[in-house]
């Protein structure tokens, strides 16, 4: 019975990677893909079958190049989209944090009527698809006259805001309630106990949302098509790659496209990478503390 249960333990844990190195191919090749046609020219893009690396039509060899990047820093288009998307990106994830944390230190550790249905409102705003509420709020800030980089920030605090708050608050639950008492003790009021004591503790949890909410403003497209149609400067990075244009008409620039895909997923990839391990805590933490 025993080399039987080896043998299957071999075979499960072969079954086991084989599963992982599908999983881990079919997340990372669009990736590949992309790096692969931002290093190809014109008629490498046009080449069947297509190639898995940059090759000369002519001779076969291995040729990459760099002129898709080249174009693309060159194009003013798609570097104020960069600006514009940080400025807003930024924005969003600095007021998320800010009000999520003061709204999950109320809902996590004191005490008040309606923190449960509160709580579930919350949870309820994160269901509802974006584009639901796309036009009456196009009308609103077309009402108010906001600039579009205004009305974008304050849009996406729409989605932002409820996830960062939700995500918080069984956080500060899971904090110890002693930590809460004892700075009463000593005469800390509830902001100074929430500042110097509570906060420092989120840390991870902190860094998780805020990394999530940035991702999800500097990818938002939707909402940024909308509000920048009447103010083609304040477009963000998405929508200033979807109006790239060819050097004649109807060109596809597919190899431009793909470069600049590369580039605006980049400092993505660095600050998941920079910050992964306060990630993980800040993702562990709250799941098993609260």
């Amino acid at each position: 019975m025993k080399p039987h249960k080896t043998l299957r333990q071999r075979i499960l844990k072969i079954g086991f990677y084989f599963v992982l190195l599908i999983i881990f191919i079919y997340l990372l090749f669009p990736f590949y893909w992309a790096i692969n046609s931002s290093l190809k020219t014109e008629a490498q893009l046009q080449m069947t079958p297509a190639t898995m690396v940059p090759r000369d039509p002519a001779t076969g060899e291995i040729s990459p190049t760099l002129q898709n990047y080249r174009v693309v820093f060159d194009n003013q288009q798609f570097i104020r989209g960069i600006v514009n998307s940080t400025i807003i990106a930024f924005s969003t994830t600095a007021l998320a944090l800010i009000a999520g944390s003061f709204a999950a230190f109320a809902l996590g550790k004191l005490r008040f009527r309606g923190k449960k249905p509160t709580l579930y409102l919350i949870l309820a705003m994160t269901m509802f698809p974006q584009v639901t509420v796309l036009a009456g709020l196009y009308a609103v800030i077309r009402a108010l006259s906001l600039p579009a980089l205004i009305s974008l920030i304050l849009s996406y605090m729409i989605f932002t805001l409820p996830f960062t708050t939700w995500v918080l608050t069984s956080f500060f639950r899971g904090l110890p309630l002693a930590l809460l008492e004892s700075a009463q003790v000593d005469g800390a009021t509830p902001f100074q106990t929430f500042y110097k004591i509570m906060l420092p503790l989120t840390a991870p949890a902190l860094v998780t949302t805020g990394l999530l909410a940035f991702i999800a403003a500097w990818n938002e497209y939707l909402f940024a098509l909308t509000f920048t149609s009447i103010e083609p400067t304040a477009r963000t990075v998405p929508v200033a790659i979807a109006y790239f244009t060819g050097a004649v008409a109807r060109q596809e620039p597919f190899g431009e496209i793909m470069a600049a895909a590369v580039l605006v997923t980049v400092p993505i990839v660095i600050l998941v990478l920079v910050f992964q391990r306060r990630i993980v805590a800040g993702l562990t933490a709250g799941a098993v503390k609260g």
